[in-house]
Formats: structure tokens, C-alpha cells, sequence
């Protein structure tokens, strides 16, 4: 050995440190890419985890056969996970913004790159700690079980280290992209010196060339994509919004990307975390179909729970009667886009300018614990897909029944409760969950531009379910009307899936 003992010891558990906190990065950054990209973070950090530990236990098996030359193999294998890691995120983002709209056989092509990448890199991890076990007895014989105490020590502490440094360093300062190739450029560099440092003369000279060549190139291409990686970004985000972005902000809770709205272009957009909410051609029809219908009745005090972008709100100021509206949303840099921007805000009116409209920037679900304004005459719940993870507590019974809890006597509920046709089984259990709570509900669903749908709910906590009719008094509307509504409902009908159980908070059933 070049250095003695006890220091190249040591130096081979700083590795381990080292690559290991490269090993979890890339294993959130593979979540974190494919939760934003596909939603439902419960299963892609299954699908990540499970096929990662799948494929340690082979490459663990694998290296059997290549602990004769461990330390080339250290090297290629570092080297190997270094690029497939580092680029992890940008394969994915690139599948996802190129193909995802292709259809066919291409539609799951972002789910099989993450499975693929998973188990490259469950395979490529799990050869590291039986290679680095046979470098450390070279180095000085010891027991073995004292030998993998010490192996286990500093890969788990690094993971410790790895784990808290992806949200609270790497993603905020560099985001995923950047923040996966930096890494990879780490691991190539640590593990390419521990192996030509410490054991270069196990090498032959052309082994030694070939490993140095191996982890130039790859530190190449991860610099290169370093360098190019916001016109990868630019790029990608065209090929997903089109060429007409106005806006694209992070605003820590989630990416916003307003498009179009200018003179002779297309209509606005406005996309969350990559999914388009709100399309100028049709959120008129939406919005009115989640409102009017709620308005019909008492409706001096009103709780909007999400609807930052204040289209929901505009639809409640056109009704006359209407004294006081709280906004409730979790993003307050969304709602300063929606009164600041000039397309989102004429798009709403400029609701955020009537003085009758409060917002609190705040989780819904935690501020109807915590709610003390009520009661309210109308509750109009405009939140996310229930198929989504995150926002499975705000279609759960007990967020439900906290929203029962704010109501006055009479009051109404207006639920958006994501598509019927697409996913039948989670819009009835809205239905199922929203009886568990007391309420009385009638579905109701209303169609947009191409195949856009959104299922609804109107519900009460009275005895009886509450009419579905435009408000009486109200301001009029060229999509809500007596007729269309009662079509709704027997469509929304025809889709009844029955005997579905509630979804609760400890029991998800979306």
C-alpha cells in the first residue's frame, strides 16, 4: 500500500461515506423526478425502493464472480453508476417530455425508464459493499464481522448525510437536474482516486488508462450536461406547454407555467407541477358547473379551499348577495401571480381586488381544524385530483366532516372529484367518503375541450340531497342551465360503481 494501514483504512470508510451518500441522492432524486412527473408519490417511491433492494440482492450475488479483481471492478462499477445516477433525472424528464403524448405503447415509457434506471442502479449499488469488503481486508485482515460493522457504520451515515442533503441543499440550490449530475461528478471523482490512489499497483497499466479514460469521459458528459442543462429544461418545456410560456416560476410548493393569452394567440394556460389545470377554451364551463349550482340558496359568507388561481372566486362575485369570500390555498406566491400577472388576472376578473375576498395561505385541511369564522353558507372544495397522494387527506372523511363542522344549517358543498370516466371507482368513493362524513350529495359531470371531464359533487348535511339547479337570482350562464344539469347528473349516474367503502385518513382508498 502507499500510505500505511490504518490511514488507507480509513480512506476506503471515507468512501464508502461518500458513495453512499451519492446511492440515496439518487434514489430521491429518482422519486422526487418521477412523483413530480407522474404524480402519486406513494407508488413511485415503491416502485423505486422495491426494485432498487430487489436489484442490491443480485448485484450483491454478482459480485461473487469479480471479487478476484476488486479493486477494476470498484473502479468500473463507480464510474458505471456515476453516469446511469448522475443522469438519472434527465432521462426521465426527457422520455416523459417527449413521448408522454405520443399514446400507444409510449404512454408508459416514463414508468419503464424509472423501473429500468432503478434496477441499473440497485444492481450497480449492490456490488459496492462486497467489492469494498474485499479492498478493506487487503488493506489489513480483521474479522469479518468486524470488518462489515465498520463497512455498515459509514455507508449508513453517509445515506444520513446523502438523505438530508438532497431537499435541503442539493434541490433548492441546483434543482433535480443539475443536482443529480453534480452528484455523479462526486461519486466518479471519489471513487476512480480510491481506486488509483490506494490500489493502482492491483491494476495493470492498461487497466489503470482505461479506468482514468472511463471516468474523464463520464466527467465529461456530466459536465456537459451541467452546461447544458437549463437549455434541457427550456427545450423540454416546450415540447410539454408548446413554444408560448409567459411564466414558469418555482414557488415551493409547486411549478407554475402560465402559456399563451396573447393577442392572436391560443387561449391561456396555466399548468401545476407539469398538469395542465386550468385551459382558457373551457374553464368557464368548469368553474361555473363547480359554482352556480352551490350558490343556489344562503350565500352571504363563502370558503373557497384551493382555487389560488381565483377563477373559482370570480364565479362567486358574480352573484349577488355575496358579502364575504375566504380563500383558502397553500401557495401564496400562485395567488400573487393571479392578481399581479395581467392574463391570469383578467382571466379572473381581477377578483383578488374586491375587498369582500380574504385569502389565508394555508393547507385546507389544517385550517379547518383551526377555523373559527364560520359558519358558512357555501364551501366550494376546487383542490386537486383525488388520485393524487398528496392531496388524499383533502377527500378523506375526516376532512369532510371538518368541513360539515364550518357549515351553517343548509349549507352546501360544491366537490371537484377529478375525472368520472377515467377513474369511476375513486370519483364514488368522494360519494362513499362524503356519506360517511353526514353529507348528502348528487353527482353531477360536465365536459371540456377534447376529452376533458371533471366529476362533481353538490352535497348538504341535511336530511335530503340539495337541488341541483342554477342559483335563483344569480347571474346567468351559457354553460350551467336547468336541462344540461339534469343531463350531468344521469350522466355522472350511469358511471355508479356501488358498495364502496369511505376513504379515511388512515385508510386511503384512492
Amino acid at each position: 500500500m502507499p500510505l500505511r494501514p490504518g490511514t488507507a483504512r480509513f480512506l476506503v470508510l471515507a468512501g464508502v461515506f461518500v458513495c453512499a451518500a451519492c446511492g440515496l441522492v439518487y434514489e430521491l432524486e429518482l422519486v422526487a423526478m418521477a412523483s413530480y412527473l407522474m404524480g402519486d408519490s406513494v407508488t413511485q417511491a415503491s416502485v423505486v425502493l422495491s426494485v432498487m433492494v430487489f436489484a442490491m440482492g443480485l448485484g450483491s450475488l454478482a459480485a461473487k464472480r469479480l471479487r478476484r479483481r476488486a479493486a477494476a471492478a470498484f473502479g468500473a462499477v463507480e464510474a458505471a453508476l456515476a453516469l446511469v445516477g448522475g443522469c438519472s433525472a434527465m432521462a426521465l424528464y426527457a422520455v416523459f417530455a417527449w413521448t408522454g403524448a405520443w399514446g400507444g405503447v409510449w404512454r408508459d415509457g416514463p414508468s419503464l425508464v424509472l423501473v429500468a434506471v432503478s434496477l441499473a442502479m440497485g444492481l450497480l449499488i449492490g456490488v459496492e459493499v462486497p467489492l469494498l469488503m474485499e479492498l478493506i481486508q487487503r488493506i489489513r485482515r480483521q474479522d469479518p464481522g468486524g470488518a462489515v460493522a465498520d463497512l455498515f457504520a459509514a455507508d449508513y451515515v453517509g445515506a444520513l448525510v446523502g438523505g438530508l442533503a438532497f431537499p435541503f441543499l442539493l434541490l433548492p440550490r441546483f434543482g433535480q437536474l443539475t443536482g443529480a449530475l453534480l452528484t455523479g461528478a462526486v461519486n466518479a471523482v471519489v471513487g476512480a482516486a480510491l481506486v488509483l490512489g490506494l490500489f493502482g499497483r492491483d491494476l495493470g497499466r492498461r487497466a489503470r488508462r482505461t479506468l482514468l479514460i472511463a471516468n474523464v469521459l463520464v466527467l465529461a458528459l456530466l459536465g456537459a450536461a451541467a452546461v447544458l442543462a437549463d437549455d434541457f429544461e427550456r427545450a423540454a418545456g416546450r415540447a410539454l406547454y408548446g413554444g408560448d410560456v409567459r411564466v414558469a416560476v418555482r414557488t415551493g410548493a409547486q411549478d407554475v407555467v402560465i402559456t399563451g393569452g396573447g393577442p392572436g394567440g391560443r387561449p391561456p394556460g396555466l399548468y401545476l407541477d407539469g398538469t395542465l389545470r386550468v385551459d382558457g377554451r373551457d374553464e368557464r364551463r368548469y368553474h361555473e358547473a363547480l359554482v352556480h349550482p352551490a350558490m343556489n340558496g344562503p350565500r352571504e359568507r363563502v370558503l373557497v379551499l384551493g382555487g389560488g388561481d381565483g377563477l373559482a372566486v370570480r364565479e362567486v362575485l358574480r352573484h349577488p348577495g355575496v358579502r364575504e369570500v375566504h380563500v383558502v390555498d397553500a401557495d401564496p406566491r400562485l395567488v400573487g401571480l393571479a392578481r399581479t400577472d395581467p392574463v391570469l388576472a383578467a382571466l379572473n376578473g381581477h377578483a383578488y381586488d374586491d375587498p369582500r375576498v380574504r385569502v389565508t395561505a394555508d393547507d385546507a385541511f389544517r385550517r379547518l381544524r383551526v377555523e373559527r369564522g364560520g359558519p358558512y353558507d357555501v364551501v366550494i372544495a376546487d383542490l386537486p385530483d383525488p388520485g393524487d397522494t398528496a392531496s388524499a387527506k383533502l377527500y378523506s372523511r375526516e376532512f369532510y366532516g371538518l368541513a360539515r363542522r364550518v357549515m351553517a344549517p343548509g349549507g352546501r358543498l360544491a366537490v371537484h372529484a377529478g375525472p368520472v370516466a377515467g377513474r369511476p371507482r375513486a370519483y364514488w368513493t368522494v360519494e362513499a367518503t362524503l356519506r360517511a362524513a353526514g353529507l348528502r350529495a348528487v353527482p353531477y359531470r360536465v365536459t371540456g375541450a377534447g376529452e376533458r371531464e371533471w366529476g362533481l359533487f353538490l352535497a348538504s348535511p341535511g336530511p335530503r340531497v340539495p337541488p341541483l339547479s342554477p342559483a335563483a337570482g344569480g347571474p346567468g350562464s351559457r354553460t350551467v342551465k336547468e336541462g344540461s344539469l339534469r343531463a350531468a347528473a344521469r350522466a355522472a349516474e350511469r358511471t355508479r360503481v356501488p358498495g364502496l367503502p369511505a376513504s379515511t385518513l388512515a385508510h386511503p382508498r384512492y
